[in-house]
């Protein structure tokens, strides 16, 4: 059966000028269409600070009611984070379903959200947010005869869940705390066997619908490596949430792990940052992070500043950058181009994919030593993980065994040092 479709009218407030506000609200626009809603019209206001008690003045309030009927929404949207008792207010005056950015950006979390961990990281954000709304929110369904505006379906402020109380919620959030505990340490043991390897990590982060995703997939497409290992891309706000790794190995045996994480937003809920944390980990973890950049979009530099800003809440510190500028086609610049560890690229047509390449191997592979090895005939076990694991240059035989010209990790080295060949 069909969603009955949703319409709104978004409601912002203007702070102090904000730089950013239009391009603010073009996100929220963006964000009602990824949950299939319709916008129908916006009200917008110039404040010094938000009204406590509604958010907006009280004369919007009146002015946000009349549009709502005219327009025949059944929806209001806000673009901040409203507190419990703005949400009852405006809902007693509006008499419809209000929601918040918050919401918003939960609920489509909630939808996009495949894996068992993203689902629970998801849901343990919504619980904690509703915890202190649900006095509101649950005066507001039970107004509406228990619908949730026209089948806006929040699975974690829907109704069901608002017929738990508080203490439910509460052991629920317990027990989901628990569950992703678990979940982080197992992740900690992969990570400890990916060191133990001491297998480079690359971590994909930037701005929701940067490009990560595309990236990731032309160089898989690149190296050879086969369709099924291809991650979901698509262009629309959040189409991953999932963490993808995906193993590149180079020509030259060279290998590394490519991680993807989950896109950044303006005003990301602090609830859902946490959740994601340990999801995040993965990029502190990195040896080298490539930061993606939509250069045509002419917010980009702001959509920077919030990708380090939240890259920073989660502890993403002093790791080793490249920025990538993809998107170079569409803002008519010169590309590929390579300054420092800035690299203009368009992923979509597999532009600069060789420059970005030999950038990310310049950093992670800068403890690689060039030597020869002369290799007795008896430990052929030597010569065949060397063909595997390094880069041999040139092979020979000699009376005393196999001398091979080869480029290997500084462990590599350290570990054969007694074959080194001094010629």
């Amino acid at each position: 059966m069909d969603e009955l479709l949703e319409k709104a009218i978004v409601v912002a407030v203007n702070l102090q000028s904000d730089e950013h506000f239009e391009y603010e609200l073009e996100e929220l626009h963006n964000l009602a269409k990824a949950l299939n809603v319709e916008v129908v019209g916006e009200v917008t206001q110039n404040l010094e600070r938000v009204t406590s008690s509604h958010y907006v003045g009280t004369g919007k309030v009146e002015e946000i009611k009349n549009f709502y009927e005219e327009a025949g929404a059944n929806l209001v949207i806000f673009n901040d984070e409203l507190s419990p008792s703005q949400i009852r207010n405006l809902e007693k005056e509006l008499e419809c379903k209000v929601i918040d950015r918050t919401m918003l950006i939960l609920d489509i979390f909630a939808r996009r959200a495949k894996s068992n961990e993203a689902q629970m990281q998801v849901e343990l954000a919504q619980l904690q947010y509703m915890l202190p709304r649900l006095v509101g929110l649950r005066a507001s369904l039970g107004r509406q005869g228990g619908g949730t505006g026209g089948g806006f379906k929040n699975r974690g402020a829907g109704e069901t869940k608002l017929e738990l109380d508080r203490r439910k919620i509460e052991d629920q959030i317990a027990k989901l705390k628990r569950e992703l505990e678990h979940v982080k340490d197992q992740r900690e043991t992969q990570r400890k066997q990916r060191k133990k390897n001491a297998i480079p990590v690359v971590s994909l982060v930037g701005y929701t619908n940067a490009g990560k995703s595309t990236i990731m997939n032309q160089l898989l497409h690149k190296i050879g490596q086969e369709e099924s290992k291809q991650v979901f891309e698509k262009d629309m706000l959040f189409a991953t949430l999932e963490t993808s790794v995906r193993q590149i190995k180079l020509q030259d045996q060279k290998e590394f792990l490519l991680t993807d994480t989950v896109g950044f937003v303006s005003k990301l809920p602090h609830h859902l940052v946490k959740a994601f944390r340990s999801t995040l980990e993965e990029a502190r973890n990195a040896n080298l992070l490539l930061h993606v950049v939509d250069v045509s979009n002419e917010e980009h530099r702001y959509m920077m500043e919030v990708t380090n800003e939240t890259l920073h809440a989660v502890g993403v510190e002093d790791v080793p950058t490249i920025y990538v500028y993809n998107k170079s086609d569409l803002a008519e610049l010169k590309y590929p181009h390579v300054s420092g560890n800035n690299i203009w690229i368009s992923a979509k047509e597999g532009t600069g994919l060789d420059e970005l390449l030999e950038l990310i191997k310049k950093h992670i592979f800068s403890n690689y030593v060039q030597c020869s090895l002369l290799v007795p005939f008896d430990r052929g076990d030597i010569v065949s993980y060397l063909n595997e694991h390094a880069s041999i240059m040139s092979t020979s035989y000699e009376e005393e065994g196999t001398l091979v010209k080869v480029e290997l990790k500084q462990s590599d080295y350290n570990r054969f040092v007694e074959f080194v060949y001094a010629e």
